[in-house]
């Protein structure tokens, strides 16, 4: 197998490019060749024989058109310009998340690849009413320009699939927490922010409301997520590429308790709440409840609570300060 990842220095990149290389899981047969392009990857990013770097531009047609006439097998779509970055500048966001996903697909017609694709699509793509639950049948009507730009990208992977041009499926991925390292420009970095932070002994900023919910999903359960895509026959999706995955739904007041049992009144004290109206204006409008039945009948899974995931992060990214 010949697997690509756009996006592959990225924290989600990493971690499925790591998934793949050790434990496989393709039911099409092992990795033997993983391309992984980003626009910085780090030295010695992945030590592995089976594994080449492409430093480059997304946006760069004339780059990814030379990775992929090496026929790839599988492609994993990860690269975006994240939410609030996208929100803050529209021409950035247009130009990677719209402009150069849709010159992909375009190259993948034109050499007739018909690779199977896996696109990293967003909840953000909904949008409104928040109290009501979002089911299979709901339209999107994001929001934002990034849930816009990610809808639009989705409708095309349908399209480009019923033509026959690839073999897509795309994933409406919850917020991700926690994550590890640094706050990112995402509108909902935050998540991960007031239990990252405050476990290793520093300030953490709340822009939202306490009670305020959230639709989330830990890396571990979405990289599983992602590998489960690429093994689904497009057979079982028939004419509807698009599938929103099965997350938790949390409030930021059910995080802190969990965060005081596990670090106790010091590490909640390090939460400073401080509304920030750019924030709010988007995060207040992803509605939180989801009725998800297809992504369930069709395997995808889901965290059981707001303390598994944080246990797992602290699992994997532990012992704190």
């Amino acid at each position: 197998m010949r697997v690509v990842i756009f996006g592959g220095a990225g924290f989600l990149g990493k971690r499925l490019a790591n998934e793949l290389l050790i434990k496989g899981g393709l039911s099409s047969g092992p990795v033997n060749e993983l391309l992984l392009f980003d626009k910085s990857i780090p030295e010695n990013f992945i030590t592995d024989s089976r594994v080449q770097c492409i430093e480059g531009d997304f946006g760069d047609e004339s780059v990814v058109r030379n990775i992929l006439t090496t026929s790839p097998d599988l492609i994993f779509h990860l690269a975006a310009v994240v939410s609030g970055e996208a929100e803050k500048n529209f021409d950035l966001g247009m130009q990677v998340n719209l402009n150069a996903s849709l010159s992909l697909l375009e190259i993948c017609r034109e050499i007739e690849l018909k690779p199977r694709l896996v696109f990293a699509s967003s909840c953000a793509v909904f949008g409104g009413d928040v109290s009501k639950p979002i089911v299979d049948e709901t339209a999107p009507i994001p929001r934002s320009s990034y849930g816009t730009q990610k809808a639009v990208i989705e409708l095309l992977i349908n399209d480009y699939s019923r033509r026959g041009f690839i073999d897509g499926r795309s994933l409406r991925l919850p917020t991700i927490a926690i994550r590890p390292g640094k706050p990112n420009e995402a509108t909902s970095s935050f998540v991960s922010s007031i239990i990252r932070e405050p476990l290793n002994g520093e300030t953490a900023i709340c822009p939202v409301p306490i009670e305020t919910e959230v639709w989330v999903q830990s890396p571990k359960s979405v990289t599983f997520n992602f590998i489960h895509a690429a093994n689904i026959d497009e057979s079982e999706l028939g004419g509807n590429r698009i599938i929103t995955l099965p997350g938790s739904t949390v409030s930021v007041n059910e995080m802190v308790e969990c965060l005081g049992e596990i670090g106790g009144e010091l590490a909640t004290s390090l939460i400073k709440w401080e509304p920030d109206e750019f924030l709010q204006s988007i995060v207040l409008t992803w509605p939180p409840h989801f009725n998800v039945a297809r992504a369930s009948q069709l395997g995808f899974i889901q965290d059981k609570s707001a303390g598994e995931i944080i246990n797992v992060y602290i699992e994997e990214e532990g012992p704190f300060k």
